[in-house]
């Protein structure tokens, strides 16, 4: 019995909100991983936003390419999906159609509002990847 994943059901999950873990490579440095927020569309991709000055801003511009992991963790219904690939733009954020859009995503409007507006810059860059390889596990496929 496969755990792994349909193309359905990998992209509904990785759409479903949940905190990633990314991780960029680093040239003579281990990788940097560490949580963020992100989104998924299959016609864009996964977007992630972060400061042009940041360790993952810096990071995400000399690498290139970033994997994102979003899992959860509740047993017995563990499920993850990592994706891989390039960055395909990078963009600044704009704080009405990315920052916005996101912080709500993440802690509804009032709170996210309250975010939005504790950020003066906007909210820094939009990093877009569209996903080459994808690893998913599902184990609530084993019943019980």
């Amino acid at each position: 019995m496969s755990l792994a994943m349909s193309v359905a059901e990998r992209q509904a999950f990785l759409a479903d909100v949940h905190v990633g873990v990314i991780a960029i490579d680093r040239a003579g440095q281990a990788p940097l991983a560490v949580p963020i927020w992100y989104a998924y569309d299959p016609e864009i991709g996964v977007w992630v936003i972060t400061g042009e000055k940041s360790q993952k801003g810096i990071a995400l511009a000399a690498a290139g390419r970033f994997t994102l992991c979003a899992q959860t963790e509740q047993p017995p219904v563990y499920r993850y999906v990592s994706v891989e690939g390039p960055v395909a733009s990078v963009r600044p954020a704009d704080r009405e159609k990315d920052t916005r859009p996101m912080a709500h995503r993440y802690f509804g409007p009032e709170l996210g509002d309250r975010y939005v507006e504790s950020t003066p810059d906007g909210g820094g860059q939009v990093f877009t990847m569209r996903p080459e390889r994808w690893r998913t596990v599902d184990y609530s496929k084993l019943g019980g």
